[in-house]
């Protein structure tokens, strides 16, 4: 009975992110509310699932989740009132109105308070995903639904180009010449495509012949069967995917891919001899295939046009970051508040910013703001011991399916940091939904690979 329940929440939360990019990136308060309760039924679920197991049964993230907490703690006590000569010794600045009667931390308790639920939801999120995706094959499973999730995404917005619709078939908001799925913004759009091109690049890496001593007639049925064999069905979404990110025409989304897949195909090569030649057929086809041949059909040369007509003179993002850092000297340790960038930054542009900005456009300038040092430093290492645990999963991991989902994640880190320097892909729900999976997933790959190390040595047979 227990594992059957177990089935039903592990699917729940498959569910859960497949609906998430449904209604524009869940990036809508009424689209994030609903995320938000389906992610808390969910881990009310876990809590009854693993009721009579110590701490959830996930004392071997207690690093990460303690920091999360720490950081959860910091977040609630921006929007609880304070004495006054607390708010003037952490921040000052803060202090706007003197005559108020409650003072916050925060400077926009509102947005503070939307933010806050957030951040709580994305971290049952997180617990959620340590406890349902225990073993390889439901790694394997939330990551091809992140692929399926991304195939539909990408077909979808590259019909809605090529049949020339003007307005969205679902929510009926106008289409501009890029592709943006059931999403608002092109460059979330594209972003949500590089995390779940990371998803499908892990699982073809799994599937890959651990055989090194390959003649050159099995070199050659590798490739085609990379291409054309049981991998095909995986390529063509990933192809499917390309096309719908060149598409986009979003200069970072397609940057960050390339470069991720690049930079993590290279350490791989180097961490992981034995499959270094099958490895490198992969990374050589995608480049070849995706990048030289498919998207060179559905637009490349427009992406390059856009980057190489780019500049510090056209762009406004530069002066709004330029403008944005002096608020951080304002708000050094405990920031302004989560989600009041918007409120903030209006009095602190110059003339030579015109329009509206409710983002950043840095999601790294953003959290400083809105964070300070001490939450910027809380989210930084969370997000590095993810990455060094994917590292040592594919330089150590001996299954081929921990591996790949290594793979996936560190791409998905890397791909998703380049990516954050010029835009803001967090604050779109789905995106970051997915992202925290991501960074799940790396955790769980490098602690299996612990446990099983021990057990190894226990027994010769592992059990």
């Amino acid at each position: 009975m227990k594992y059957s329940f177990h089935s039903i929440l592990f699917f729940s939360l498959l569910a859960i992110l497949f609906w998430a990019p449904l209604p524009l990136g869940s990036n809508r308060p009424w689209a994030w509310s609903i995320l938000e309760v389906a992610i808390f039924a969910l881990l009310l679920g876990c809590v009854f699932l693993k009721k009579d197991v110590a701490y959830l049964g996930l004392q071997k993230f207690k690093t990460v989740i303690a920091i999360w907490a720490v950081f959860l703690i910091f977040a609630t006590f921006q929007v609880i009132p304070l004495p006054e000569f607390i708010i003037d010794l952490l921040s000052p600045n803060a202090n706007l109105s003197p005559d108020a009667q409650d003072m916050y931390l925060s400077t926009d308790i509102g947005q503070t308070k939307v933010s806050l639920l957030k951040s709580y939801a994305y971290f049952c999120l997180f617990l959620c995903s340590l406890v349902l995706i225990n073993n390889e094959k439901r790694v394997k499973q939330a990551l091809t639904l992140m692929l399926v999730v991304g195939s539909l995404q990408g077909l979808y917005g590259i019909l809605e180009i090529l049949l020339g619709a003007k307005f969205s078939l679902v929510f009926n908001i106008p289409i501009a010449e890029s592709a943006t799925g059931t999403f608002v913004y092109r460059n979330h759009f594209a972003n949500f495509l590089m995390l779940c091109l990371s998803a499908g690049t892990g699982l073809i890496i799994a599937s890959l012949n651990n055989n090194q001593s390959m003649s050159r007639r099995d070199w050659s049925r590798a490739i085609v069967s990379s291409l054309l064999g049981n991998k095909a069905l995986v390529r063509i979404c990933l192809a499917i995917m390309v096309i719908a990110l060149v598409m986009s025409r979003s200069r970072m989304g397609n940057t960050a891919f390339f470069a991720a897949l690049t930079l993590v195909g290279i350490y791989a090569l180097f961490a992981d001899k034995k499959r270094s030649r099958g490895l490198s057929i992969l990374v050589v086809s995608m480049i070849i295939i995706d990048l030289l041949i498919v998207s060179s059909w559905f637009g490349l040369d427009k992406v390059q046009e856009r980057l190489a007509e780019t500049s510090l003179a056209q762009e406004g993002r530069d002066e709004v970051v330029i403008d944005a850092s002096v608020i951080v000297a304002d708000f050094p340790l405990t920031g302004s508040g989560g989600g009041s960038f918007y409120s903030v930054f209006p009095s602190y542009k110059k003339a030579d910013v015109y329009p509206f900005y409710d983002q950043a456009h840095n999601d790294y300038l953003q959290t400083l703001i809105e964070y300070g040092l001490v939450g910027f430093t809380c989210l930084a290492a969370i997000v590095t011991l993810c990455f060094i645990s994917a590292v040592a999963a594919i330089r150590k991991r001996k299954s081929s399916v921990y591996k790949g989902a290594a793979f996936a994640s560190l791409m998905a880190i890397i791909g998703m940091l380049i990516h954050m320097t010029v835009d803001f892909p967090l604050q779109a729900a789905a995106n970051a939904g997915f992202f925290i999976v991501f960074l799940a997933i790396a955790l769980i790959s490098s602690a299996n690979l612990s446990t099983r190390s021990r057990s190894s040595i226990r027994s010769p047979h592992g059990h």
